[in-house]
């Protein structure tokens, strides 16, 4: 009881006087002749939705201290600017407690001599940051940060209704129903730099409206400006209405396409893929079957939300524009198509 009473201490009210570190930088703090050093790996550490994954940390003293300390260590998410999110593990000893999101899902590996490392498992979207390794000796403590970056796909979307219909909440919304969450700034940021240029402005996880111009043109903020991260800053979360840019993950499952001679509606679609022990695709699980699986399927078909689409790895003639992408045929309201089915493994 002792050992969680101060489990709870640590996680709720100490502050540490020490400034924040970059990722991989080595932290030093100075106590009874000796130097704490905090040590995380400089490059992000990769995973994907629904792995499991170990975010490296190590405390040494220098000179060595030979005598077992009492250590306590701390981890925390970080927003981008390096001011705490959320608290996700404290730890005295083999003693731990996990908060949150991440209950039952972390826990400390110290299978190395002054090793402590954060595992994560059935890695979540939301779970995609910065993260504080901190060490507590005594009065002294030291830390460090690692980027875990969630390898995925940053995809614009609009509801049926049409264009800028979406407040902040309503975009959280109907990212969740696509198999996604809202992206970034550095998520938008990646993006872009793979190629992403979209002209319509959609909201992001921070509350921000953004959208990214590969190429400068007079609607999209003019051609004197250099290609780049087009910002209308904070919005009105209830008030102001944009599209969204979502962020999807790699998939787990397998991915199909049924098709019919005389095609399906929706509802038969949706009945078609239920029939084959799978559930009817959503867009986010779309995208990321295009950019990680290579899915290339010149024929049109069925999602979950009702619109009709299909992705193109390989351009080329009577399959949409030249370059590749997921080619949509809007919200038809008739009509008959195939379906992407979507089965959990």
């Amino acid at each position: 009881a002792r050992q969680l009473g101060a489990l709870l201490v640590i996680a709720g009210c100490y502050h540490s006087p020490f400034p924040l570190h970059s990722p991989g930088s080595r932290s030093v703090v100075y106590f009874n002749g000796a130097k704490l050093l905090v040590e995380t790996p400089k490059d992000p550490v990769y995973s994907f939705n629904g792995g499991n994954v170990t975010l490296p940390c190590y405390y040494r003293y220098e000179p060595d201290l030979e005598a077992k300390r009492k250590i306590r260590i701390k981890w925390s998410k970080l927003r981008d600017d390096y001011t705490k999110e959320q608290d996700v593990l404290v730890a005295i000893g083999k003693t731990y407690m996990a908060f949150g999101d991440f209950r039952g899902r972390a826990h400390l590996r110290q299978a190395g001599r002054r090793e402590a490392s954060l595992v994560v498992s059935d890695v979540r979207l939301q779970d995609d940051g910065k993260y504080r390794c901190e060490v507590i000796d005594g009065l002294e403590d030291e830390s460090d940060v690692v980027d875990l970056q969630l390898q995925g796909i940053v995809f614009p979307y609009q509801p049926p209704r049409g264009q800028y219909k979406l407040n902040f909440h309503e975009a959280e919304r109907v990212c969740q129903e696509q198999g996604a969450i809202l992206a970034t700034f550095n998520q938008l940021f990646q993006a872009w730099s793979e190629g992403l240029d979209w002209c319509n402005a959609g909201w992001l996880a921070d509350g921000t409206v953004q959208y990214p111009i590969r190429l400068p043109r007079k609607p999209c903020g003019g051609l004197q400006l250099a290609p780049g991260i087009r910002s209308y800053g904070p919005r009105h979360r209830y008030l102001h209405r944009f599209d969204a840019f979502c962020f999807s993950s790699a998939l787990k499952g397998r991915f199909f396409y049924l098709d019919h001679t005389a095609g399906m509606t929706l509802e038969e679609a949706k009945q078609s893929c239920q029939e084959a022990g799978a559930e009817i695709a959503r867009v986010g699980q779309l995208y990321s079957a295009w950019k990680f699986l290579g899915l290339d399927r010149c024929d049109a078909g069925w999602l979950a939300d009702g619109s009709v689409r299909y992705p193109i790895a390989k351009p080329r003639a009577n399959c949409g524009p030249p370059e590749p992408g997921v080619r949509s045929f809007g919200f038809p309201s008739k009509g008959r198509f195939g379906v992407f089915c979507y089965k959990e493994r």
